[in-house]
């Protein structure tokens, strides 16, 4: 028999934090109200890719 795989949690899962009540984990872009990713390489920051407004880490 094999072992019992365990389950992944859904990608959507890790975008919300839980302290008593539901907070969303990635920032909102002031212009446009859309989700903001956040990226690591070349430099940080905080880049929407509807609008493309982007916030540089300092």
């Amino acid at each position: 028999m094999t072992a019992k795989k365990s389950k992944k949690l859904p990608r959507a899962a890790t975008w919300y934090e839980m302290e008593g009540t539901f907070k969303f984990r990635n920032k909102f872009c002031p212009k446009c109200g859309s989700v903001m990713a956040f990226h690591r390489e070349p430099t940080p920051r905080w880049h929407c890719g509807k609008c493309g407004f982007t916030q540089f880490q300092r």
